[in-house]
């Protein structure tokens, strides 16, 4: 009765969805522990692409069970209209498959407001948010202010509450972010609506979770974003609201840290970043054009252009040992097929020294240049093979990486199907 948790070792994209898609087979229940609609799982299934953003991926299994966990934030409309697509397209969606935390904080249209208002009055030092209303979110949810989904389903409470925050927003929106301000009258009906569509959905997750661990369940969590895009342990300010790395499950969902059995870090092949931030390996030139046009490196909810470089290993390790990764999965392997070289950064130099950590301050980061170690590339397809018969040079590079960072690549992903993986170990196994 393993429980398995899922997590991005760099900066988010690294191919999450595919992974998660690929295990839930054996897992019974799939939970989703933070972040918001800013995230997007692309998983393609017998040539169907389906993009998921508040929804565990694991939903394409039709026998499976799907929780929203209370580190989520969510934006209800952006909820159901996924809800809606699904169904559209197969998917059958009912209260028994998905269950939505009554602790998970909603995303209201003064925290999208708010969002959009002031990365336009930060002009060229905006950070790069989606712009979805994340962040204001969280802020009222540290704030003690927020709103709840279990707020939503009691009309009384939910109104009082929105006319508490509509009139502390508006102040904000128009006095000091000079926007718009939000319609109490319209936001209320609304939402009173969103929640009367939701309401059969909403459940005690931890409850649920905590029973189906007694039961013997597998339970896979999945998680948004990456482990540098963490409040606390990314590359501040370039961040997300919530923290990434794999033990706020814990807070995320309600579950044990001691019953978690297995942590898997996702990393890509090589590295991408959307939006602002620090990026010691990107490749300004054409060999990053090259990796963004072959791997088709546009963001899954934004469609923005990301930015591409080398597989930066400094970041990987630092992400392994801030969650306890125990088992790897590289994603996009294939995307490297035809390049002569492949180069791999092993550390930074900073001011004549070598440091294989990333500093805190984004002034130092800046001055590092990477110390990169060169492979030599491969020409053959990757498609159909195992391990044993990748080309030479392509084990010779996932060798290195599972030996420089102490922990063996566990899932190997040669293209965006579910069949287009070798499986080198064993993953729900105690």
């Amino acid at each position: 009765m393993p429980n398995v948790v899922v997590i991005g070792l760099q900066w988010g994209d690294e191919g999450k969805g595919k992974i998660i898609d690929l295990l839930t087979e054996k897992a019974d229940i799939i939970v989703r522990f933070q972040g918001g609609n800013n995230a997007g799982h692309t998983i393609v299934v017998k040539g169907e692409q389906y993009i998921v953003h508040l929804i565990p991926s694991g939903i394409l299994h039709p026998d499976k069970i799907c929780c929203i966990g209370n580190g989520v934030v969510i934006d209800p409309g952006v909820l159901l209209e996924e809800i809606e697509e699904l169904k559209k397209r197969g998917i059958e969606i009912t209260p028994e498959r998905l269950l939505i935390s009554e602790k998970a904080h909603i995303i209201m249209p003064y925290h999208k407001a708010i969002d959009l208002a002031r990365e336009a009055k930060k002009g060229e030092k905006k950070i790069g948010t989606t712009g979805r209303g994340i962040g204001p979110c969280y802020e009222d949810k540290a704030a003690r202010t927020g709103i709840r989904m279990i707020d939503l389903m009691d009309e009384e409470v939910f109104l009082e509450k929105l006319k508490i925050k509509i009139e502390e927003k508006n102040f904000y929106l128009t006095h000091y972010l000079n926007a718009k301000e939000v319609n109490f009258e319209e936001v209320a009906k609304t939402y009173l609506n969103y929640a009367e569509k939701l309401r059969a959905f909403v459940k005690n997750v931890a409850h649920f979770l905590w029973k189906a661990s007694d039961e013997g369940k597998n339970i896979l969590f999945e998680g948004a974003q990456g482990t540098h895009l963490d409040i606390d342990h990314g590359t501040y300010p370039y961040v997300t609201s919530s923290n990434t790395v794999a033990s706020s499950v814990c807070a995320g969902a309600g579950f044990p840290i001691t019953a978690i059995d297995t942590i898997i870090g996702v990393c890509k092949a090589y590295t991408t970043r959307v939006g602002g931030g620090p990026f010691p390996t990107e490749l300004k030139d054409s060999l990053g054009d090259y990796l963004r046009k072959k791997g088709n490196e546009y963001g899954a909810t934004t469609g923005r252009p990301r930015r591409c470089g080398w597989l930066d290993l400094v970041v990987v390790k630092e992400s392994i040992r801030l969650s306890g990764v125990k088992k790897l999965a590289l994603t996009k392997l294939d995307v490297l097929t035809g390049l002569d070289e492949i180069k791999v950064c092993i550390g930074y130099e900073y001011n004549g020294e070598i440091i294989d950590y990333i500093p805190a301050s984004l002034k130092t980061i800046s001055q590092c240049k990477p110390i990169y170690r060169v492979f030599s590339g491969w020409q053959e397809s990757l498609k159909g093979k195992t391990f044993e018969n990748l080309p030479k040079a392509t084990q010779k590079y996932l060798n290195f990486i599972s030996e420089f960072l102490g922990v063996p690549v566990s899932i190997i992903s040669t293209g965006a199907e579910r069949e287009k993986a070798i499986f080198t170990q064993e993953i729900f196994e105690n």
